[in-house]
């Protein structure tokens, strides 16, 4: 029977199928975070429960972390409270922890595959909606709740009725200055944030064969805001080359018999998907947003367009604009901001800060900019030191911040002010996320670095040099 990669990698984990109900699968990697381990580590405490496989199981700091001196106390007591339960909570059930001060520490999604933790045809969770990033490498991934962090902790399965399958196709050549976060909105942009809800996704076609494992990750890091329940890519050899050597993954002949049934991860020719849509990669120009939610973006030359032609309703939709400051018709071109972003689980990758320097360099940052740039690892923080991209962000006027998720959801004290415009490399832009108030534009760290220059939105095409 032929199979689609995801069906090949769901039907190999379920432990027990339950008739008219959910599957049980088993699940190969778990994930924690300090903000939502919590309730679930005090759930096994009350019931006297332990970790079934701690050795499965991979916690780091990230929400909370400040991003300027680490290496002092964290003054807010929150912070400070759910990053000491963390490390407590691990020591005590034996899980490895990449607390502060852990080289290893960094931001869940970015150090689970530059770590060899995220594996091809791996079950993947974590009490985050983003878990959809690991989908890059062929795995499924997605984000749980409270309660079933508790569940996979202590099983170590989870109960999931399967999802229907989407496949989205874009096929061709991208224009200068399209990144694969671009790809993503543009997306995001036609299904809409509900456009994939009930499916599992699988992206296929000449640009995601063609993109890096960063770029990818970056796709599925996005699948979540069109409803998805989660975004993969079939494995092929930028995946390999992009795993071999790396901690956790295998070595030897290990190694190479993992490669051997990494390679059988593919959707058979005649396999049949519930959805099927395809775009041509020459329509998409760098993106921009200009809603309160993801699916309200555009071409960064294009116009807002009239509430006809969105699908948000017209009251839905003016209320947005109206948090924006922003009005039907006008165009994205040349509106002033205050505030870039450069990092998140969605584009803090070294990739991402390669393209920033690139636009950068040689110019300086504008003065009504407040610029907040921060790597998503410490291994992130240390290539950009170690290739030189320090001195040519510290030569434009920027300074580097330290690891974790900073401004993406302001749990910490990186908070756009309210009323502030910020360009942002991350993932959501809804009312208040981040900072009461503050007012988010996504997009590529392209169109970041072109606003941070420039002091308004600015098409990056303008500014790169071949």
């Amino acid at each position: 029977m032929s199979k689609t990669l995801f069906d090949k990698v769901w039907d190999s984990h379920v432990v027990r199928k339950i008739e008219d109900g959910p599957d049980v699968f088993f699940i190969d990697r778990h994930f924690i975070h300090e903000v939502t381990s919590p309730v679930a580590f005090l759930g096994l405490k009350t019931r006297g429960i332990s970790v079934l496989y701690p050795e499965r199981t991979f916690a780091t700091a990230d929400h909370n972390t400040p991003t300027i001196n680490q290496h002092l106390p964290v003054q807010d007591a929150l912070s400070a409270n759910q990053l000491k339960a963390l490390e407590e909570n691990s020591k005590e059930y034996g899980i490895s922890h990449w607390g502060l001060g852990n080289q290893k520490n960094g931001i869940v999604h970015v150090v689970g595959p530059e770590n060899g933790i995220t594996l091809p045809g791996a079950t993947i969770v974590c009490g985050d909606s983003h878990t959809s990033t690991h989908g890059a490498f062929g795995a499924i991934a997605f984000g749980i709740g409270t309660s079933e962090v508790e569940m996979v902790l202590s099983t170590q399965c989870i109960m999931q009725p399967k999802p229907k399958k989407m496949r989205i196709n874009v096929n061709g050549k991208l224009q200068l200055g399209v990144t694969p976060k671009d790809v993503a909105l543009y997306i995001i942009s036609k299904l809409s944030t509900s456009g994939a809800t009930g499916y599992f996704v699988e992206y296929a076609g000449d640009v995601f064969e063609n993109m890096t494992m960063e770029g990818r990750m970056t796709v599925c890091n996005l699948s979540i805001e069109m409803g998805a329940r989660g975004g993969m890519i079939a494995p092929d050899e930028t995946t390999f080359e992009y795993l071999k050597g790396r901690l956790y993954a295998p070595k030897g002949e290990a190694w190479d018999k993992a490669v051997a049934y990494w390679k059988t991860l593919k959707t058979d020719a005649d396999a049949k998907f519930d959805e099927e849509i395809t775009f041509n990669a020459s329509d998409i120009e760098p993106m921009i947003t200009y809603g309160t939610n993801p699916g309200m973006g555009l071409g960064i030359s294009k116009s807002i367009p009239n509430a006809k032609e969105v699908a948000e309703g017209e009251e839905t939709y003016e209320k947005s604009l109206g948090y924006m400051g922003f009005h039907q018709g006008e165009a994205m071109i040349g509106k002033p901001i205050d505030y870039v972003f450069l990092g998140s689980c969605t584009n803090g990758r070294i990739e991402d800060f390669r393209a920033f320097a690139s636009i950068v360099k040689g110019r300086k940052k504008a003065d009504n900019v407040t610029a907040w740039l921060v790597p998503g690892s410490h291994v992130v923080e240390a290539q950009i030191k170690e290739e030189g991209i320090l001195d040519i962000l510290t030569e434009a006027g920027f300074v580097l911040r330290q690891p974790g998720c900073s401004a993406c959801l302001a749990m910490n004290d990186d908070k756009v002010p309210a009323g502030k415009y910020a360009v942002s490399t991350s993932n959501r832009n809804f009312e208040g996320r981040q900072g009461p108030g503050s007012r988010t534009l996504l997009a590529s760290p392209f169109m970041a670095a072109a606003a941070a220059v420039t002091g308004v939105l600015t098409d990056p095409r303008d500014l790169i040099t071949n």
